[in-house]
Protein backbone atom coordinates (compact mmCIF):
# COMPACT_ATOMS: atom_id res chain seq x y z
CA UNK A 1 0.00 0.00 0.00
CA UNK A 2 2.70 2.00 0.67
CA UNK A 3 4.00 1.85 -2.81
CA UNK A 4 1.26 2.76 -4.10
CA UNK A 5 1.23 6.16 -2.36
CA UNK A 6 4.61 6.98 -3.03
CA UNK A 7 4.05 6.32 -6.31
CA UNK A 8 1.06 8.25 -6.57
CA UNK A 9 2.95 11.05 -5.07
CA UNK A 10 6.09 10.83 -7.41
CA UNK A 11 3.40 10.70 -10.35
CA UNK A 12 1.58 14.31 -8.73
CA UNK A 13 4.93 15.68 -8.38
CA UNK A 14 6.25 15.41 -12.11
CA UNK A 15 2.15 16.06 -13.48
CA UNK A 16 1.27 18.76 -11.81
CA UNK A 17 4.18 20.99 -12.81
CA UNK A 18 3.50 20.52 -16.51
CA UNK A 19 -0.39 21.00 -15.88
CA UNK A 20 0.42 23.98 -13.98
CA UNK A 21 2.53 25.51 -17.44
CA UNK A 22 -0.16 24.21 -19.40
CA UNK A 23 -2.38 27.29 -16.78
CA UNK A 24 -0.59 29.27 -17.49
CA UNK A 25 -0.83 29.56 -21.07
CA UNK A 26 -4.22 30.59 -20.53
CA UNK A 27 -5.04 34.19 -20.90
CA UNK A 28 -7.39 35.30 -17.67
CA UNK A 29 -9.83 38.03 -17.76
CA UNK A 30 -9.41 41.24 -15.64
CA UNK A 31 -12.48 43.28 -16.27
CA UNK A 32 -12.78 46.52 -17.76
CA UNK A 33 -12.50 47.96 -14.53
CA UNK A 34 -8.78 47.80 -14.89
CA UNK A 35 -8.74 48.58 -18.72
CA UNK A 36 -9.95 52.22 -17.30
CA UNK A 37 -6.95 52.94 -15.55
CA UNK A 38 -4.45 53.01 -18.76
CA UNK A 39 -7.69 53.83 -21.29
CA UNK A 40 -10.21 56.50 -19.61
CA UNK A 41 -11.17 57.71 -22.78
CA UNK A 42 -12.84 54.56 -24.31
CA UNK A 43 -13.82 53.36 -21.03
CA UNK A 44 -16.22 56.80 -20.33
CA UNK A 45 -17.12 56.17 -24.23
CA UNK A 46 -18.07 52.48 -23.94
CA UNK A 47 -19.77 52.52 -20.32
CA UNK A 48 -22.62 53.90 -22.36
CA UNK A 49 -22.80 51.89 -25.56
CA UNK A 50 -25.36 48.72 -26.51
CA UNK A 51 -22.08 46.72 -25.99
CA UNK A 52 -22.03 47.80 -22.43
CA UNK A 53 -25.61 47.21 -21.50
CA UNK A 54 -25.94 44.04 -23.21
CA UNK A 55 -26.67 41.84 -20.52
CA UNK A 56 -29.17 44.06 -18.95
CA UNK A 57 -30.72 44.24 -22.69
CA UNK A 58 -30.74 40.77 -23.15
CA UNK A 59 -32.88 40.30 -19.88
CA UNK A 60 -35.38 42.71 -20.61
CA UNK A 61 -35.78 41.62 -23.99
CA UNK A 62 -39.50 40.99 -24.34
CA UNK A 63 -38.89 38.98 -27.93
CA UNK A 64 -37.25 36.01 -26.57
CA UNK A 65 -36.34 34.17 -23.21
CA UNK A 66 -33.39 35.11 -21.75
CA UNK A 67 -31.28 31.77 -20.97
CA UNK A 68 -27.40 30.97 -20.18
CA UNK A 69 -26.79 30.83 -24.06
CA UNK A 70 -27.35 34.20 -24.36
CA UNK A 71 -24.36 34.72 -22.31
CA UNK A 72 -21.91 33.76 -25.53
CA UNK A 73 -22.89 37.21 -27.06
CA UNK A 74 -24.22 39.29 -24.28
CA UNK A 75 -21.51 38.88 -21.87
CA UNK A 76 -17.61 38.86 -21.68
CA UNK A 77 -16.74 35.52 -20.74
CA UNK A 78 -20.00 33.84 -20.82
CA UNK A 79 -20.43 34.40 -17.42
CA UNK A 80 -23.05 37.49 -15.63
CA UNK A 81 -19.55 38.39 -13.50
CA UNK A 82 -18.57 40.01 -16.64
CA UNK A 83 -21.69 41.28 -18.33
CA UNK A 84 -21.96 43.57 -20.68
CA UNK A 85 -19.49 43.36 -23.75
CA UNK A 86 -17.04 44.68 -22.04
CA UNK A 87 -13.02 45.61 -23.34
CA UNK A 88 -12.09 41.63 -23.86
CA UNK A 89 -14.68 40.64 -25.57
CA UNK A 90 -13.07 42.12 -28.42
CA UNK A 91 -9.55 42.68 -27.30
CA UNK A 92 -9.06 39.47 -25.54
CA UNK A 93 -8.59 38.21 -21.97
CA UNK A 94 -5.89 41.17 -20.40
CA UNK A 95 -4.30 39.42 -17.56
CA UNK A 96 -0.81 38.68 -20.08
CA UNK A 97 -1.00 42.03 -21.62
CA UNK A 98 -2.51 44.53 -18.95
CA UNK A 99 0.95 45.65 -17.81
CA UNK A 100 2.65 49.07 -19.00
CA UNK A 101 5.09 47.54 -20.25
CA UNK A 102 3.66 44.98 -22.40
CA UNK A 103 0.76 47.35 -23.67
CA UNK A 104 3.21 50.56 -25.03
CA UNK A 105 4.36 48.04 -27.38
CA UNK A 106 1.58 46.76 -29.42
CA UNK A 107 3.77 43.77 -31.12
CA UNK A 108 4.32 42.55 -27.20
CA UNK A 109 0.88 42.58 -26.22
CA UNK A 110 -0.02 40.66 -29.01
CA UNK A 111 2.05 38.40 -28.34
CA UNK A 112 0.47 38.15 -24.89
CA UNK A 113 -3.18 37.88 -25.52
CA UNK A 114 -4.04 41.49 -27.30
CA UNK A 115 -6.36 41.15 -30.12
CA UNK A 116 -7.18 43.95 -32.15
CA UNK A 117 -10.27 43.50 -33.98
CA UNK A 118 -11.19 42.78 -37.12
CA UNK A 119 -14.47 41.14 -39.13
CA UNK A 120 -14.13 38.33 -37.70
CA UNK A 121 -14.01 39.74 -34.14
CA UNK A 122 -17.44 40.84 -34.71
CA UNK A 123 -18.39 37.80 -36.96
CA UNK A 124 -18.32 35.99 -33.47
CA UNK A 125 -21.68 37.32 -32.21
CA UNK A 126 -22.80 39.58 -35.03
CA UNK A 127 -23.35 36.52 -37.73
CA UNK A 128 -26.36 37.58 -38.92
CA UNK A 129 -28.92 34.27 -37.36
CA UNK A 130 -31.76 35.04 -35.85
CA UNK A 131 -31.74 38.30 -34.09
CA UNK A 132 -27.61 38.38 -34.54
CA UNK A 133 -27.55 41.53 -36.45
CA UNK A 134 -24.98 41.30 -39.03
CA UNK A 135 -22.02 44.36 -38.82
CA UNK A 136 -19.32 45.53 -41.25
CA UNK A 137 -16.26 46.42 -38.89
CA UNK A 138 -14.78 49.09 -41.38
CA UNK A 139 -18.34 50.95 -41.04
CA UNK A 140 -19.18 50.02 -37.64
CA UNK A 141 -15.86 50.74 -35.93
CA UNK A 142 -16.44 54.45 -35.35
CA UNK A 143 -20.01 53.62 -34.31
CA UNK A 144 -19.53 55.34 -30.81
CA UNK A 145 -22.72 54.21 -29.73
CA UNK A 146 -21.83 50.58 -30.03
CA UNK A 147 -18.03 50.28 -29.58
CA UNK A 148 -16.07 53.44 -28.23
CA UNK A 149 -14.54 56.47 -28.80
CA UNK A 150 -10.61 56.02 -29.93
CA UNK A 151 -7.62 58.13 -28.80
CA UNK A 152 -5.87 56.73 -31.89
CA UNK A 153 -7.15 56.01 -35.15
CA UNK A 154 -7.94 51.91 -34.71
CA UNK A 155 -7.18 51.86 -38.41
CA UNK A 156 -3.50 51.97 -37.91
CA UNK A 157 -3.11 48.65 -36.63
CA UNK A 158 -5.13 46.50 -39.65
Amino acid sequence: MRSVIKWGIAALVLIVPFATGAQAGDHAYVGAQKCKMCHRVEFTSWENTVHAKATENAKAAKDRKFGPECLQCHATNSDEAMAGVQCEACHGPGADYKKMSIMKDVEKAKANGLILPKQETCNGCHDGKDHHKKVEFKTAINNKKAIHEFKKDPSQFE
